[in-house]
């Protein structure tokens, strides 16, 4: 039944994406391996366990390139930052001081489109992000035993285990009516394009993944990011990318554990770890 060859957008229903994903590193494991500064929680690294169902609103690990406000003259460098999912825009007003009126959840954002929208398109020229994660989820709705529609969860992930870097844009919110007072709110949205190979046979869109080898071009606080880097990717570039069948207990974002990530054993109904 789950055979990625078998599954069709026109057999089930879709749901919105990319609305979860599944992080386990943490802010000093990341800073070690990419040579880059810990900015989370005063450089601890504490304050992120792994998180296998990463929602709108949580706090998430960004890379970011940054100068140094001190020396502004010397090359920007690679830091790790913890953010709000889900971009908050300069502009917007206040609820109560210091917090930020509730307004259209911005967790993702058109690639082809974020340049000339409001929302985005400051971002898209000076803030440009990386969100590392194991994988993300996505729902497609199969017809249940009891005759009631389930909604099925997909993770995709790297087949080699391997962390993946999707395109992302970040903002920096104050509370202007608080004059001097006003603290930083850091946000950030993760860019989505059209799926393309077997990841349309789960969602007709997904997160933009970002290689390394673009990682610099991308993360240059200096200059616009070339705008083939929010092109649509090719089918071989996702090749790697492998889709199967998880738990449904990620469809709760109450439940949160490697249990999350089992292996599903459809032959039996049950669940087995991998």
């Amino acid at each position: 039944m789950w055979e990625v060859s078998n599954l069709s957008v026109s057999g089930g229903s879709m749901v919105t994406m990319c609305g979860r994903y599944a992080t386990t590193t943490n802010p000093a494991t990341l800073a070690a391996e990419l040579d880059a500064l810990d900015e989370t929680s005063a450089g601890n690294g504490k304050g992120f366990d792994p998180n296998y169902n990463v929602a709108p609103t949580n706090q998430v690990l960004t890379v970011v390139e940054r100068h140094d406000r001190d020396h502004p003259q010397d090359p920007a460098t690679l830091r790790i930052r913890a953010m709000r999912w889900g971009l908050i825009p300069p502009w917007s007003k206040a609820s109560e001081p210091g917090i930020p009126a509730k307004g259209k959840p911005l967790f993702n954002a058109r690639a082809d489109k974020a340049a000339t929208t409001a929302s985005f398109r400051d971002a898209v020229k000076k803030r440009r992000c990386l969100v590392p994660m194991d994988g993300w989820y996505e729902w497609v709705t199969e017809p249940g035993g009891s005759g009631k529609a389930v909604k099925q969860p997909f993770f995709m992930s790297r087949a080699d285990g391997e962390r993946l870097y999707m395109a992302g844009l970040w903002s920096v919110w104050r509370d202007r009516s608080l004059g001097d007072e006003a603290q930083p709110l850091l946000s950030c949205t993760i860019l989505t394009t059209d799926a393309v190979g077997d990841l349309t046979k789960i969602h007709d869109r997904m997160p933009l993944p970002m290689p390394r080898e673009h990682w610099a071009a991308w993360l240059d606080p200096d200059h616009p990011a070339p705008e083939e880097l929010l092109e649509t990717p090719r089918p071989e570039d996702v090749s790697d990318i492998l889709i199967r069948p998880v738990p449904l207990l990620v469809n709760s974002v109450r439940n949160n554990g490697p249990e999350l990530l089992s292996k599903v054993d459809e032959q039996a109904g049950q669940i087995s770890l991998i």
